[in-house]
């Protein structure tokens, strides 16, 4: 019984030493918390004195005004909501007007966001497969392989909203610099998912293939990259629905697209154009994820049950998706 006891008292220390670990964790995060708020001169007073006056300016978005739907509701003026029907008329002639002609309708903004993310995934994804199958142990040795990752941890550390601006000697902030930005911060963070996949990949059919006399190169692709492919599409499409995200926030500092729209609208007191635009975001982004979440469903059917439309809205507003409860590790 002895041998018993010392075991359980040994577990309690454990325990509690963990318990005072944790608390001694979270007053840590109080403390500096506190300080940080007190550092960046935040003021709890301040913002309860201008609430009545955050929710009246959030009032004066509503209704969502779609006069800029498309070129014809801006001709012939016709405002909120009605401008949506009004603009699918003519056998969808209007959308196609809209999407030629030069003058900025939020249709053709979605469809340079979309382009914007599409197009930066695409130029970027080659480099990204380089350095992320370079940055793999299992195919460069150890030092040299970090030859690659730090290049990719470089560009990561690089937001692609400073990207941009880094492009500037090739042009202003910009269609052509967004994308350039965009596959830039793309290289880093695919290559990354890309190296991580390779690590994890099981070594017996690489055993396999060399044991037949393949060549290097042939041992990669065949042995290696062969148990990686569907992974890495998933990523790419995964990477895609952040670039359309990305895409938009360049379109603040001059890239076009819906940010630009936002931007413009409000430095005018448009708001309910804004609005018209906030929620243009909303159905371009999860028109984006869905179809991602698809496509990935077929890749790997053990994931993703729940990939209709309601059950995506429903997602949406689930807190415990917010707060991260729930949510399989795996769940890309």
């Amino acid at each position: 019984m002895s041998g018993i006891d010392e075991t359980f008292e040994r577990l309690e220390r454990a325990r509690r030493v963990r318990q005072v670990l944790w608390l001694a964790f979270l007053g840590s995060v109080l403390a500096v918390t506190y300080w940080g708020l007190g550092f960046i001169e935040f003021e709890f007073g301040l913002i309860v004195d201008r609430y009545p006056g955050f929710i009246e300016f959030l009032l004066s978005f509503f209704p969502p005004n779609f006069v800029n739907f498309t070129v014809y509701t801006q001709n012939e003026g016709i405002t909120g909501l009605a401008a949506i029907p009004a603009s699918f008329g003519d056998g969808g002639a209007h959308i196609v007007e809209s999407l030629q002609s030069p003058r900025l309708s939020l249709v053709k903004a979605s469809l340079v966001t979309v382009l914007l993310g599409f197009l930066g995934t695409v130029l970027g994804f080659p480099l990204a497969l380089v350095f992320g199958v370079l940055g793999s142990e299992r195919v460069t040795p150890f030092p040299f392989n970090f030859i690659f990752r730090g290049t990719m941890s470089a560009i990561r550390a690089i937001p692609a909203i400073v990207w941009i601006f880094l492009y500037i000697p090739i042009g202003p902030p910009s269609q052509v610099t967004a994308v350039l930005a965009i596959a830039t911060d793309s290289i880093g963070n695919l290559g990354r998912l890309f190296t991580d996949e390779l690590e994890e990949i099981d070594e017996g059919p690489i055993e396999a293939i060399r044991s037949t006399g393949a060549s290097r190169s042939q041992t990669i692709g065949f042995g290696m990259l062969s148990q990686v492919s569907r992974s890495y599409i998933a990523w790419t499409l995964y990477i895609l629905e952040i670039n359309t995200r990305i895409a938009i926030s360049l379109g603040v500092v001059g890239a076009g697209g819906l940010g630009l729209m936002i931007r413009n609208s409000q430095d005018l007191l448009y708001y309910g154009q804004t609005a018209a635009g906030v929620i243009m975001v909303f159905v371009v982004v999860l028109s984006i994820e869905l179809l991602s979440t698809r496509i990935r469903a077929r890749l790997r059917p053990s994931e993703h049950e729940d990939t209709g439309f309601l059950d995506r809205l429903r997602d949406f507003f689930d807190a415990r998706k917010w707060l991260g409860l729930g949510v399989p590790r795996d769940r890309k």
